[in-house]
C-alpha cells in the first residue's frame, strides 16, 4: 500500500494565489520528509477552489523540488486539453523523472474552460472516450501516431519523447459511466473522497462485474486530520473546511448556463468528517486501515489541508507521517501476532 497527500492548491480567505501555490510546494516537501510515498495535484480553472491551472506544469516543478516522492495528477482535465499535448507533457516528465510521475486524468465538468480554451461542450459530452484512447496510444511505446476519429484527425507523426517506462494512467471514476469506461479500458480508478469505504467497495465490485481486471491497483482518496481528541479534530474540519470550500465550489459555472445544484459547504464538510480519518492518531489509523481493506485498492491519498493555518496543516502532515502511517505499514500478520502476544 502506498500513501499520498492530495494537494488541491486551494486559496483560503486572506491568501493570494501565490500564497496558495507556495503552500502547496512546502507541503509537498513536508510530505516527502514525513515519509509519504506520493503527492497528487489537482487542476482547476478560474476559481479559488484550486489555483493550479496545469497539474503537469506543477508536477514538473515538484519533481525537481523533491528527490524521492512520486507526483501524480488528480486530475489533469482531459476535456480541456488536446490528448496529444497532454501525452507529450506526461512523456516528458516520465523521461526526466523515471518512475516518479503518475498520470491521473478525468473528464471534468461542463465548466467555462471548455469555451475559453476552445475544446467545446460537444467534445466534453461525447468525445471523452476518443480522447482517452488517443492519449493512451501516444503512451504505449509506438514510434508514430495518427488519428482518424470524429474529434481528432491527423496524419502520421513521430511521437517524442518516448520514455523507457511510460507513466501509469489512472481514470477518475465518480459515475457509472466513468466506472464502465475504466473497466473496459482496464485502467485503475481514482475513487473520490465524496464517498466512504463501503461505496468505494461497491464501485470496485461494479468495475469487476464490467470486466475490469482483478488487482487493478485503484486509488482511494479521502480526508485526514489528526487532533488531540476525536471531538476536537471533527470540530476543526466542520468549522474550517467550509471557509475554503464555500467560495471555492461557487466557482463551478457551467459553460452553457445550465442550472447546477451547489452542495452546502458546511454539510459537505460534516459528511467528510464522518466518512474519513478524522480524530486521534488511533482513530485515523483505524479509519485508514478500513480504507486499505477496500478490494483492489493499492494507494490511499489524503487531503490534509483542513485548516487555514499553515502551521496546523504542517503539524497534521507530520503527525500522519510519524504516528499514523507506520502503524499501517506493519504487515497484517505482524499486527495479529503482536495482538495475540
Amino acid at each position: 500500500m502506498r500513501f499520498g497527500l492530495f494537494l488541491p492548491a486551494g486559496q483560503w480567505p486572506g491568501q493570494s494565489p501565490t500564497d496558495a501555490l507556495r503552500r502547496t510546494v512546502a507541503l509537498a516537501r513536508a510530505a516527502e520528509d514525513a515519509g509519504f510515498d506520493e503527492v497528487w495535484l489537482a487542476e482547476h480553472h478560474f476559481m479559488t477552489y484550486g489555483v493550479c491551472p496545469s497539474a503537469t506544469v506543477l508536477a514538473g516543478h515538484l519533481l525537481a523540488a523533491t528527490s524521492r516522492i512520486a507526483v501524480g495528477t488528480a486530475v489533469a482535465v482531459l476535456s480541456a486539453r488536446h490528448p496529444v499535448a497532454l501525452a507529450e507533457e506526461a512523456a516528458l516528465l516520465a523521461s526526466l523523472a523515471p518512475g516518479r510521475f503518475l498520470l491521473g486524468i478525468g473528464r471534468g465538468g461542463p465548466w467555462r474552460e471548455l469555451e475559453v480554451l476552445g475544446t467545446g461542450l460537444e467534445r466534453y459530452e461525447e468525445g471523452f472516450p476518443e480522447a482517452l484512447d488517443l492519449l493512451r496510444a501516444c503512451l504505449d511505446g509506438r514510434d508514430t501516431i495518427a488519428a482518424d476519429g470524429r474529434f481528432f484527425r491527423f496524419g502520421e507523426v513521430p511521437f517524442v519523447p518516448r520514455p523507457e517506462t511510460p507513466p501509469p494512467v489512472f481514470l477518475a471514476a465518480t459515475s457509472p459511466a466513468s466506472e464502465e469506461l475504466a473497466a473496459r479500458r482496464g485502467l485503475p480508478m481514482l475513487l473520490g473522497m465524496h464517498v466512504g469505504d463501503a461505496a468505494k467497495a461497491e464501485a470496485v465490485a461494479r468495475y469487476r462485474a464490467l470486466g475490469g481486471p482483478a488487482g487493478a491497483g485503484h486509488v482511494a482518496t479521502g480526508l485526514a486530520w489528526v487532533g488531540r481528541t476525536r471531538e476536537e479534530a471533527r470540530a476543526t474540519v466542520r468549522e474550517e473546511l467550509p471557509r475554503w470550500m464555500g467560495p471555492g465550489l461557487a466557482g463551478h459555472v457551467a459553460v452553457d448556463g445550465r442550472p447546477r445544484a451547489q452542495r452546502d459547504a458546511a454539510e459537505y464538510a460534516a459528511d467528510l468528517a464522518d466518512l474519513h480519518a478524522v480524530g486521534t492518531v488511533e482513530d485515523c489509523a483505524a479509519a485508514l486501515e478500513r480504507t486499505c481493506a477496500v478490494p483492489d485498492v493499492a494507494r490511499v491519498v489524503l487531503l490534509a489541508e483542513c485548516a487555514a493555518d499553515p502551521s496546523a496543516v504542517l503539524q497534521c502532515v507530520r503527525s500522519l507521517g510519524r504516528d499514523v502511517l507506520p502503524r499501517l505499514r506493519v504487515p497484517v500478520s505482524s499486527r495479529a501476532g503482536a495482538a495475540a502476544g
